[in-house]
């Protein structure tokens, strides 16, 4: 007789189910063998679960020889996720649970080698193809259970395999988990803006970019707080929807990156990756495709510290989800689609040992070496950029300053101008602005994309006014970040 017990894989971020086919005979020789295209820890899982059920004080089937399959046998599986449904499929198969109740139950987890169920990454996306799939019910780790609650099933969490056989067999009770409810979760640390001291334009760039989702790239000699503002802009972003939060979870889940305390993540993300990072990390790939720091960063905020260290073709490589907003990875065994709708956030120093623009020190660098520099970025990447602030040295009295305005204020106008902004009616350009824009474009000069983007900006500040049009007052501030003084252009 075969059993069989259910779960699925991840394909990208996508679930796909997997039928765990288990088939038992009696073998002067007995074996364990597991087929259908698993990776080497699918494969390791033989040990796991062989160890895991004697150690559940459950009787391990010695004298047979037995085949476990993953169908559908072309789709590849990868990770420790499936040891729980071999171990159920291999005790139905010896007669030690019922397997009828196998197909109404999907399950989960990796197994120690003392029995306990162990959380796996993207047990979420898991628990949505199982929804999928019409099953109602699924078995996985305890620590994994209210990440999977979120799916909308009924999640059964279990701390040991004897417990989940247990259940199974109807000897035990298990109380269906709850997804998280806000007073459940580990509240994340945010910098405050308020700690930043002068730097209004700066300041004044980020609220922008919060409100209308622009780039920001801020330019300016070492210690004048580039990348202190930079780690502040989450803090003015709204807080996620649950749609929107429940995305987010989901590459995180999938990643194994989900914070610790937090099954659902509802501040927007922030990632920093180090300028060592290969393309594959940045944007994800991959043998298998998995999510890099661009989707990582989806909904949130993505900061570039010292934008020219970073190698060419990585930052050539963010061109095309800066414009979709998705990240395509194309494999021999596959396609995956990731979804990358952040804001980026670069910081750069205007000459290779940073002293250009600084008053109070002497730039050494050659015109060779600080146009090498400029090279390391295109003007292609540039051009992607809606904001580009100069950051100048403060001054004594501004870092003696009290405490400026906190993000908590500048959140709330940025919620205002985002629900302006959504009304399409709303904000259109003034003859005069249209004018003053057309002078722009061969003047600064600017290309299509500039343009639309100078347009974008605008209408942003616009809104953050509460301006029932865009006037030229709002284009000549959009106009002011395109080229600032000092600022190199590639």
């Amino acid at each position: 007789m075969v059993t069989r017990a259910i779960t699925s894989t991840i394909v990208g971020l996508e679930p796909r189910r997997v039928d765990v086919e288990a088939h038992l005979v009696l073998a002067d020789l007995p074996s364990f063998a597991i087929v259908g295209l698993a990776d080497r820890a699918c494969q390791e899982a033989k040990h796991r679960v062989q160890s895991g059920i004697v150690n559940a004080m459950l009787p391990w089937p010695s004298r047979n020889r037995i085949i476990v399959n993953l169908a559908p046998a072309a789709l590849r599986k990868e990770g420790s996720g499936f040891d729980l449904p071999i171990a159920l499929a291999v005790l139905a198969g010896s007669h030690q649970l019922p397997a009828h109740r196998l197909l109404d139950h999907a399950s989960v987890g990796e197994l120690s080698l003392d029995g306990r169920v162990r959380p796996v990454s993207g047990t979420i996306a898991v628990a949505e193809g199982v929804r999928r799939a019409g099953i109602k019910l699924l078995i996985c780790a305890a620590e994994s259970a209210p990440e999977a609650a979120l799916a909308g099933i009924d999640v059964v969490p279990v701390h040991h395999l004897a417990e989940a056989v247990a259940y199974l067999r109807g000897e035990e009770d298990i109380r269906f988990a709850s997804p998280p409810g806000s007073d459940d979760l580990e509240e994340p640390f945010v910098p405050d803006l308020a700690e930043v001291r002068g730097q209004e334009r700066g300041r004044r760039a980020l609220e922008i970019a919060a409100t209308g989702e622009h780039n920001v790239l801020l330019a300016g000699p070492p210690g004048t707080g580039k990348t202190m503002l930079g780690r502040r802009l989450p803090g003015i972003l709204p807080p996620l929807t649950r749609d929107e939060a429940l995305e987010v979870t989901r590459i995180h889940s999938v990643a194994g990156t989900l914070p610790t305390g937090r099954p659902i993540m509802l501040m927007p993300p922030f990632r920093a990756p180090h300028h060592g990072a290969s393309a594959a990390a940045i944007v994800g790939g991959g043998a298998i495709p998995r999510p890099g720091e661009a989707s990582l960063a989806h909904r949130g905020v993505l900061l570039l510290d010292e934008l020219p260290e970073f190698p060419r073709p990585v930052l050539e490589s963010l061109r095309q989800p800066l414009e979709d907003g998705v990240v395509s990875v194309a494999r021999v065994g596959g396609h995956a689609l990731f979804p990358a709708r952040f804001r980026l956030v670069a910081t750069m120093n205007l000459c290779p040992c940073g002293a250009r623009g600084d008053p109070t020190a002497d730039c050494g660098c050659s015109p060779q070496r600080i146009s090498a520099y400029r090279e390391k970025v295109s003007r292609a990447l540039l051009d992607r950029f809606d904001l580009v602030v100069a950051m100048p040295r403060p001054r004594a009295e501004e870092l003696a300053a009290p405490p400026g305005e906190p993000s908590a204020a500048v959140r709330e106008r940025v919620v205002a101008g985002r629900a302006r902004l959504r009304d399409g009616d709303l904000l259109r350009r003034t003859e005069a602005a249209s004018a003053l824009l057309d002078r722009a474009v061969d003047h600064v000069p600017l290309s299509g994309r500039g343009r639309a983007r100078v347009a974008r900006v605008a209408r942003t500040i616009a809104a953050l006014g509460g301006a029932e049009s865009v006037l030229p007052e709002h284009l000549a501030e959009a106009l002011s970040y395109r080229s600032p003084v000092g600022v190199p252009s590639a």
